[in-house]
């Protein structure tokens, strides 16, 4: 994944180089700068200042680590941005393709290059330049959660790695590391794997092996813990017989517990007997701990659901024409199941679930995801393979497993001819139907490369035409009643509820 989000970001910066490539005011003083380059040494550093001026204001309007523009013999010209003190000056920069790494005396830097033109002449070079550095290295670590090293030839130009594990990586090790998976730093075993490679620049991720025992560890001593604590109760109520006083209040603690292992119902503390300050105190423990437990739960299930909706919104954004498809799809699906009548805890999982109906297409390559026109049958085979893909990926989460049916099953239809199973009618469940007929809707009213959005009047006619063989026809109908009264507002995914560990309602419609 981060090979592709790297992959990703040199796309990114290539198109935005060859946007201000485009800049007239910088391609005019270029050109009047190369036109005029015979005049004396007076004349010529005015037209380098008109050239600089015209870059500083792309850099203040972008804040690059570097930008630069080169005559069309590669010779830099003018540079601006946070580390224009590194680029050479009135020396040739050779141009680089996307995503190239450059080696300069000051550091390495990741370079994409656009022509600038005036018709069909190439006059100069626009270089957009991103150091690669200890904060290159840092947020590649905030990623992946992992260790991150830069290498240049046999040298580390950045990492974050513990500083004793940085000066174990000597020239020997580090022209090991492309063929081993583990390696020895200082006694400590790292994990290694090799993120992307340009040239002589190299980027690792190295996750320390004995640091992920030590967790399964602190683990085991906390299951220990709890192991303690439940023999510290049995232990009480063995001791009923010497201590007649304790014998009431133990009881009712002992049923409260029984009460609330029945009913999992843990963020209710227990009430204290107030007869026994020894067992009010031992309650109070318990609430306490349990009370961590939960929130500790709450911010785990957060992170997952946090990193999972993430990875959703950042699928959609692969191509401009689904940008937000994922959470329309949430929003109008959980809108349709209250019009359906489902409890609260069925439309929580629906709404999440139809976040995530299409994480299976992480797998899949943007050629066949944008591609503008009709997709071959084995592109197409490659698309029906998403719904299995996602739950594969989903199935890992125990709190995601009521989820699973949605994602895998919404490309599923009554007649049976949909995928990936072939099932039949009732036996689809209610959520997966709904996530079907909300996508297929979405899909139709949001504008494509190949055609225009449909109104939401003409994708309702065609839902209908289908209905019974393609579509669920129950759930056509809640999706006709809702649309005219449906806001997206008032059914967004809500994150912050999300991370304080409450379900979410879905709050009443307004005509809107």
């Amino acid at each position: 994944m981060l090979s592709t989000l790297e992959g990703r970001r040199a796309t990114e910066m290539q198109a935005q180089a060859e946007t201000l490539a485009e800049s007239p005011t910088v391609k005019a003083a270029l050109d009047t700068y190369q036109a005029e380059i015979a005049r004396s040494d007076g004349d010529r550093r005015e037209l380098i200042r008109t050239v600089q001026r015209e870059v500083d204001e792309l850099a203040d309007r972008i804040h690059p680590d570097i930008v630069a523009v080169t005559t069309s013999t590669g010779t830099v010209v003018a540079a601006a941005g946070r580390r224009r003190g590194d680029w050479p000056r009135a020396e040739p920069v050779s141009p680089a393709a996307a995503g190239d790494f450059i080696v300069l005396p000051a550091g390495v830097f990741r370079v994409a290059t656009a022509p600038m033109t005036l018709g069909a002449t190439v006059i100069g070079y626009l270089q957009l330049g991103s150091a690669v550095d200890a904060e290159y290295a840092a947020q590649l670590t905030a990623l992946s959660g992992a260790g991150t090293i830069v290498t240049t030839g046999d040298s580390v130009i950045a990492g974050t790695l513990p500083a004793s594990a940085m000066r174990a990586l000597t020239p020997l090790v580090l022209s090991t590391l492309p063929a081993n998976d583990t390696v020895d730093l200082r006694g400590e075993q790292f994990a290694v794997r090799k993120i992307l490679q340009h040239g002589d620049v190299s980027v690792y991720a190295l996750d320390s092996i004995d640091g992920s025992a030590q967790q399964i560890l602190t683990g085991t001593l906390k299951a220990l813990g709890l192991i303690a604590l439940a023999a510290l109760l049995l232990a009480g109520v063995a001791s009923m017989a010497l201590a007649r006083t304790l014998g009431g209040p133990i009881k009712t603690l002992t049923g409260s517990l029984t009460e609330l292992a029945g009913s999992r119902e843990f963020s209710a503390p227990i009430a204290k007997t107030h007869s026994s300050l020894e067992v009010d105190a031992l309650t109070d423990t318990f609430n306490h701990l349990m009370t961590t437990l939960t929130d500790a739960e709450a911010e785990t299930r957060s992170a997952y659901v946090g990193a999972i909706r993430a990875l959703a919104l950042a699928l959609d954004a692969r191509d401009p024409y689904t940008a937000g498809h994922s959470e329309r799809v949430s929003a109008i699906s959980a809108a349709v199941g209250q019009q359906l009548g489902l409890g609260q805890d069925d439309l929580d999982v629906l709404r999440l679930g139809a976040l995530l109906h299409d994480i299976g297409k992480i797998g899949i390559s943007d050629d066949v995801l944008r591609k503008p026109g009709a997709l071959t049958e084995e592109e197409f085979e490659a698309i029906k393979e998403h719904p299995t893909t996602g739950a594969r990926i989903l199935r890992s989460v125990a709190f995601l497993q009521p989820h699973l049916p949605i994602v895998e099953l919404h490309h599923e239809r009554p007649d049976g001819k949909g995928y990936p199973h072939g099932l039949l009618a009732d036996e689809i469940p209610i959520p997966a139907r709904i996530v079907h007929v909300v996508d297929a809707f979405d899909a139709m009213t949001s504008a494509r490369a190949y055609r225009p959005a449909r109104g939401a009047a003409e994708a309702l006619q065609e839902l209908w035409r289908c209905a019974g063989t393609q579509f669920d026809a129950e759930v056509v109908q809640a999706l006709a009643t809702t649309i005219p009264t449906f806001r997206l507002e008032d059914h967004r995914f809500d994150a912050a509820a999300a991370r304080a560990g409450r379900k979410t309602g879905v709050v009443s419609f307004t005509r809107g």
